[in-house]
């Protein structure tokens, strides 16, 4: 169901059930694929209903140790953080790995990292915001607000934001891939990003499927910016980001990179050889992928976005509204589905991101009011699976093997 929003050369597939479940490799993650975590089995003892979460004890902390490091050791992940919190069963935080490979330098729960396509949460919370206050409606078209979109008189909002308007993804256009592996520190503008996908034909009629596509997010940044009248990175920080108290987070409007940070590694490259991206520009992912957070406040936004309530108490979108974004739409996998700019899978809320260097995974079981965060300074994969979906899968199997986070692997495509 992940997948993350900012790969470059190809996306997950997955059977939806009108046609295809399309995941994009670059920027941020929509659905995901998993894959068997490697070696790593689940605790027996006692058992855990659905809904609920393992008692984090010692003994269970050692699991998670070795499940992580197998993980990282397999995979070849550099670095790793991970927090696991409950409200009443304990908590596990913990990092592993190095931060920068020429330095040694440790990772740790403190740095900043590129969380690719989770940046789409917070964009569709700016849109739903908006719509709480009257300034759009979710069923507009998308020509009401923006001119020159193919199928614009047909396209909602609505279908912009779960991934059913039938545009082309800019992010799998080739000449796109050629002109940021070319020249990774160039700015794009958000018209840019667009030209990439306009000049491919639609896909198909909105609403007919499923189509993991960052160009949607691309649409609803300018919407936002239009109906506000703030750029994007303002009102996010202004409207979800102080009220919410994410004080380490941030939408960047270059390529700034607050320290301190860990390098990350890809190889979705010019050359195709493992390269540092940390100081690539994001403005290519922008309302898709831009962002930049930390582990501490992923674990404040996982709650916050899959309720609809800031940390104190006020409402940071309106009920009804939120209610909408997690209608999540049904897919051939059982327990998985995408809402408007979330996914729930297994009972797993919230979302991934995936981006050259970074990989995250931020989600919250509802009925155990848990939060799962992982943050990891590679986007290179596991036997065709996103590292972060193989953390998860790897976790969820101990802490929660009745809510397990996975998804089958699938063949690549462009």
């Amino acid at each position: 169901m992940t997948h993350s929003s900012m790969r470059l050369r190809r996306g997950a597939v997955t059977a939806v059930a009108a046609g295809m479940l399309l995941v994009p490799l670059a920027g941020g993650a929509a659905f995901a694929q998993g894959t068997a975590a490697p070696g790593v089995s689940a605790a027996t003892d006692p058992p855990v209903a659905p809904g609920s979460v393992r008692e984090l004890t010692p003994a269970v902390a050692k699991q998670l140790d070795a499940a992580v490091q197998k993980v990282m050791t397999e995979a070849k992940v550099p670095g790793v953080s991970v927090g696991l919190w409950t409200p009443d069963k304990g908590e596990y935080v913990r990092s592993f790995g190095v931060a920068d490979k020429a330095t040694g330098q440790k990772m740790a729960r403190d740095l900043h990292m590129r969380i690719g396509s989770e940046t789409k949460t917070f964009t569709v919370t700016a849109l739903l915001q908006l719509v709480d206050e009257g300034k759009v409606k979710l069923d507009d078209t998308i020509d009401k607000y923006i001119s020159g979109v193919p199928n614009g008189d047909k396209i909602t909002l609505r279908q912009l934001a779960e991934m059913r308007s039938g545009l082309f993804n800019y992010s799998a256009d080739e000449g796109f891939y050629k002109a940021l592996t070319g020249n990774p520190d160039r700015p794009f503008t958000p018209q840019e990003l667009l030209a990439y996908s306009f000049k491919h034909p639609v896909l198909f009629a909105p609403g007919a499927q499923f189509y993991y596509c960052n160009t949607n997010l691309i649409l609803l940044g300018l919407v936002v910016e239009k109906q506000s009248g703030q750029t994007l990175a303002d009102y996010v920080q202004e409207h979800v980001l102080t009220p919410a108290g994410m004080g380490q987070t941030l939408f960047p409007k270059g390529a700034e990179f607050p320290e301190p940070h860990a390098q990350g590694y890809t190889e979705q490259t010019a050359s195709g050889k493992l390269e540092d991206s940390a100081d690539w520009n994001p403005s290519w992912g922008w309302a898709a992928g831009a962002m930049i957070s930390t582990l501490d406040d992923l674990r404040t936004w996982a709650p916050t976005v899959a309720t609809g309530v800031f940390p104190d108490g006020k409402a940071m979108v309106g009920a009804a509204t939120q209610k909408d974004r997690l209608e999540t739409i049904k897919t051939t996998i059982p327990g998985a589905g995408y809402g408007l700019g979330i996914f729930r899978v297994q009972g797993w809320t919230g979302h991934n991101g995936s981006l050259p260097g970074y990989e995250s995974l931020t989600i919250y079981l509802p009925e155990a009011k848990a939060t799962l965060v992982v943050v990891l300074n590679t986007d290179v994969d596991y036997k065709g699976a996103e590292p972060s979906t193989v953390f998860g899968e790897a976790i969820t199997k101990i802490v929660s093997p009745g809510n397990v986070f996975n998804l089958p692997s699938q063949p690549a495509a462009r």
